[in-house]
Order: structure tokens, then C-alpha cells, then sequence
């Protein structure tokens, strides 16, 4: 069950991602005006991203360390006040090399922010962690949403693109305040092992199959998840930093147009939120959900490139969305039931694979475009959807091992109370 007095702290973790989501696809969204205001081209705008992973990839292992040690607070407070400076300093930055040091300040806010807010949301929720952290991509999903339509407002009525990044840099502000009065978690929480969500199995069901179990192993599974901290990530990214310009160059429509294919992709994450916070609390575990999904992304990419047509990209823009949401925080969850007692320290794994694919990918896809049509970069997404789901078939296969209780007892035996 949830604990009532987590709800403040909670709040405010998710108004950061809901505003994370808009800072997430901000430079991309943005990419005309960008290139214009910093005089450089769509390349350099992908530097800007790779710069952000590179701040994010150096600071990811040692800040999660940092928040076992001193706490969740500080790093989550920081990160707020960060990418507010991020967020009102690229508008008025004077050259492309004051745009990149502020790149790299926006990938150390991000990695205080990741490492800081997945393990509280475990400690405020450990019995219900799948659900509490797949939220996280539910509020990502809205503010991502919600971002071109300002921007085509603000186009539309002529106002100047910097009040897109100003507002939600002031938010980000007032909420590191309100988070600093907050009380947060016991960080000496543990998750609730082979959970779906909800219910977890008991000591006793533990005991009956002892006998069975095979113990977590960092080098099998664990580094499994780590790549797919690498593999989710990336195709998301893919998306967010290329589906417009796919809309344009591929399918033939107008700016605005593509734009809105962002608005799909959202709405189709947003709408797996949903689904996932039901189905996890009753019928399905997180370690399910990281192989379905990929296996459902895998047809809609194909779909995309087969079928040339604004409906069809339309269609295939919100089912990539659904399947791609939520898989990397569920990765966090798997992984935080292998191995329970460092979540800042796995988090820092999971997420340092993340910034590789933050850092590397935006640089590589902008080599791809630049030498190729953008049909080559969601062929990329499918060899890179491809591992992902023999990766994901690996975990489900040792997570039957390891936790064979939550296979084998049936609802009587696993529910016994102490």
C-alpha cells in the first residue's frame, strides 16, 4: 500500500519529470530557431544533446553513490535549480560555446535528478514500486505533449520562443523550494521482492522454495539490464530527436505538422501509463513488461518505414509511444529486485548506460543524417529494438530462477501471512 504521508514529497518528484519532459524534447523542438540563434545547423544542435549525455554520463555513478550516503534531498533540490539555469541561459546565450558548458551543466542536473528521485519513489512505495516509478514516464509523457503545442502557440502568435524555456525554468525553481521543506523517506527502505506492482511474496513462500533459487548474478542479468538502460533509451531518443524532421523529410509534411507527431507519440505513452499502473497492481510483472513491450515498438517501427503516409505515421507515432513508455523505469524496478540494497548505486548503473546512449546516439544519428536519408536512422532503432528484446527474453528467463516462488506458488501460498 501507499503511504498518505509520501503524497507531498511524491508531488512534487513528479511536477519535476512533468517539466522534465518538456526540457527532455526542448532543444529538438526547437531546432530551427536554434540553429538560426546559435548560427550552426541540425548537427550542431545534435552536439548540444551529446553534450547533455556527456555531463549526464560523468557525474551519474558518483552522485548515485553520494545519495545513499547523504540522501535524496540535496541532489533532487540541485537538479531542479540546475536546469532552470539550463533553461534560461540557452535562450540568451551569446555563442554556440556558451550553449554547450550549459549542455553540460543540464546533464549534471539530470543525473542528480534520476539518481536521486527513482530510489525515493521505491522508499515511499516499496510494495507498489513498479507503478510509483512508471508514473515517472506518465509525467514525462505530459509535459512532452504539452511543449509543441506552446511552442506552435507562441509561433503562431509571434511571441518570442524564449518564454517556452522561461516558464518551465520557473517552475522548476519553485518547486526545488517547495521540495527543500519536505520530509523524505526512510532511505533504508527495501522494495518488495517479485512484486508486480501490488503484492509481494511472503517469507514463508520464500522458505518453501529456497530450495530453488538461484542467487542474482551482476555479470548475467545485471549487466543485461544495464544494456537495456542503453537499448530503451536509445530508441526513445531516436524518436524525440528525429520524428519531426522524419515527418518532414520522409513523409512530406509541413513543420507544424511534424510537430504534432510529437503530440501522438506522447499521447501514446501517456495512455500506457495508465494501462501499466492497472495491469501492474494485479496481473503482470515489470520483468514482463520489459519483453512485451519492445516486441510491440519492433512492429510499429516497421510499419513506419513500410507504409509512407501522414495516417499510418500518425498511428505508428502512438503506438511506438505506448510500447516505448515506461520500459527504462521498469528496468530500474527489475533491477532494484535483483539486487535491493544499493538503489542509488544501481540507479547510477542503469543511468550511466543511459548517458552513453544520450552522448552517443544524437552525435551518430547526425552523422547518419548527414550522409544518408533519415529512412537509416529508424533503421537503427530496429537493430538497436532487435537487442533489446533478446536482452529482456535473458532477464525474464533468470528472474524465473531466482525469484520461483512468483512462478510456481499459487495466490493461497504466496499470500500467507507471517
Amino acid at each position: 500500500m501507499m503511504k498518505r504521508t509520501s503524497f507531498p514529497v511524491a508531488t512534487g518528484l513528479y511536477v519535476n519529470y512533468l517539466l522534465f519532459g518538456m526540457f527532455n524534447i526542448m532543444l529538438a523542438s526547437h531546432m530551427s530557431f536554434l540553429t538560426e540563434h546559435l548560427h550552426t545547423d541540425q548537427a550542431g544542435i545534435s552536439l548540444l544533446v551529446s553534450a547533455m549525455g556527456f555531463g549526464r554520463l560523468f557525474t551519474l555513478y558518483i552522485s548515485g553513490v553520494l545519495s545513499d550516503r547523504y540522501g535524496r534531498k540535496p541532489f533532487i533540490v540541485a537538479a531542479g535549480l540546475l536546469m532552470a539555469v539550463f533553461l534560461v541561459g540557452i535562450p540568451l546565450s551569446s555563442s554556440f560555446e556558451m550553449a554547450i558548458v550549459l549542455a553540460v551543466l543540464a546533464g549534471v542536473a539530470n543525473s542528480f535528478l534520476d539518481s536521486g528521485t527513482y530510489p525515493a519513489l521505491i522508499e515511499a512505495f516499496p510494495q507498489s514500486s513498479g507503478s510509483a516509478t512508471v508514473l515517472v514516464r506518465g509525467f514525462i509523457s505530459v509535459g512532452a505533449a504539452f511543449l509543441p503545442l506552446m511552442i506552435i502557440f507562441f509561433m503562431n502568435h509571434d511571441i518570442f520562443y524564449g518564454f517556452s524555456f522561461f516558464l518551465p525554468a520557473l517552475i522548476f525553481a519553485l518547486n526545488a523550494m517547495y521540495l527543500f521543506k519536505m520530509k523524505f523517506p526512510d532511505m533504508r527502505v527495501q522494495p518488495a521482492k517479485g512484486q508486480s506492482g501490488g503484492n509481494s511474496v511472503s517469507s514463508l513462500a520464500g522458505k518453501l522454495e529456497a530450495n530453488d533459487r538461484s542467487k542474482p548474478r551482476f555479470w548475467q542479468e545485471g549487466l543485461c539490464l544495464i544494456l537495456l538502460g542503453f537499448t530503451g533509451p536509445t530508441l526513445l531518443y531516436i524518436v524525440q530527436l528525429w520524428l519531426p524532421t522524419f515527418g518532414q523529410q520522409f513523409i512530406g509534411m509541413t513543420e507544424s505538422e511534424s510537430l504534432r507527431l510529437l503530440v501522438y507519440y506522447n499521447m501514446g505513452s501517456l495512455v500506457s501509463v495508465f494501462v501499466l499502473v492497472i495491469v501492474l497492481r494485479k496481473w503482470v510483472k515489470p520483468v514482463h513488461i520489459i519483453l512485451i513491450y519492445p516486441c510491440i515498438s519492433l512492429l510499429a517501427f516497421g510499419a513506419l518505414l513500410l507504409f509512407k503516409s501522414g495516417a499510418a505515421s500518425i498511428i505508428c507515432a502512438s503506438v511506438i509511444g505506448f510500447s516505448i513508455s515506461g520500459v527504462l523505469q521498469l528496468t530500474l524496478t527489475v533491477m532494484s529486485e535483483f539486487f535491493s540494497q544499493r538503489k542509488g548505486q544501481i540507479t547510477g548503473f542503469v543511468y550511466t548506460a543511459t548517458s552513453l546512449s544520450y552522448t552517443i546516439i544524437p552525435v551518430f544519428t547526425g552523422f547518419l543524417l548527414k550522409h544518408s536519408q533519415i529512412s537509416s536512422v529508424f533503421v537503427l532503432a530496429i537493430i538497436v529494438n532487435v537487442l533489446g528484446i533478446v536482452l529482456a527474453g535473458f532477464v525474464n528467463f533468470r528472474y524465473s530462477l531466482v525469484f520461483p516462488a512468483s512462478r510456481k506458488l499459487s495466490p493461497k501460498i504466496a499470500l500467507e501471512p507471517k
